[in-house]
């Protein structure tokens, strides 16, 4: 398996495995390679940073402080099935979690709200927490 760093023509960076090279040539010239936050197909490889093997003269025991930076397709991965168990309700928010937390019933949404009524949800103990991204219903709007 090989790992590419991958660049869509609107300027997203991804990671993706592919068997091969040849398998990620191929793919991409079938249009099958995709960026996954819009979708584009004009996919090239993005410039990638050199694996570089620890120092000879290192101590022992010395631990390597991993990147700080996130998988991004991990984190792709996560946001879609988030958002593919739960339901946009947009700006209604506020007034279907607490409609949804009133009933009893068991369903997922997401959506926008004020600061002022994500306080009063939780002053009236609905259970509510930010998304750690920006929804894909909002920003493809």
């Amino acid at each position: 398996m090989i790992v590419f760093d991958l660049k869509c023509s609107a300027g997203h960076v991804f990671e993706a495995w592919f068997g091969s090279s040849a398998d990620y040539e191929g793919q991409r010239a079938r249009g099958l390679v995709a960026c996954p936050l819009c979708d584009d197909t004009g996919i090239e490889k993005a410039v990638m940073a050199p694996a570089v093997g620890a120092k000879s003269n290192q101590r022992a025991g010395h631990v390597a402080v991993a990147s700080a930076e996130p998988n991004t397709a991990r984190l792709l991965a996560l946001q879609r099935a988030m958002e593919a168990q739960s339901e946009w309700v947009g700006p209604r928010f506020a007034t279907e979690a607490r409609a949804l937390h009133e009933s009893g019933e068991a369903r997922s949404i997401h959506g926008e709200a004020s600061l002022a009524e994500v306080k009063a949800l939780v002053e009236d103990g609905v259970p509510v927490m930010p998304l750690p991204f920006t929804p894909r219903a909002k920003s493809d709007a």
